[in-house]
């Protein structure tokens, strides 16, 4: 795996969790239709592809917290692992630099 490959997938989770975050922020907004993530993968990259929700036409907000909230924790997660590979691989490049030096 290399670095640009956990550099994409720190983006796509990023705007998963923007996503969320919105989704959460309007769960009080009458008619709100939440948006949702689906991520991807392309030659070794993480996509993501936001999409609305069906409109159910209700007066209230559609946003489900019992969704929305298990997919922050999913985004919080996935960055923190991709931090640490990007780390190790920063830690293993400059020991290898030292050994040839």
């Amino acid at each position: 795996m290399s670095i640009s490959s956990n550099m994409s997938s720190i983006q796509s989770h990023q705007t998963m969790m923007n996503t969320t975050a919105n989704n959460v922020a309007n769960v009080n907004s009458d008619g709100f239709v939440p948006s949702s993530t689906r991520m991807s993968s392309d030659n070794g990259s993480v996509l993501a592809n936001n999409r609305k929700a069906d409109n159910t036409d209700s007066t209230k907000s559609q946003t489900d917290l019992a969704k929305e909230i298990p997919d922050q924790i999913i985004a919080q997660n996935a960055t923190a692992v991709n931090v640490t590979a990007i780390k190790t691989q920063d830690a293993m490049f400059g020991s290898l630099l030292d050994i040839k030096a």
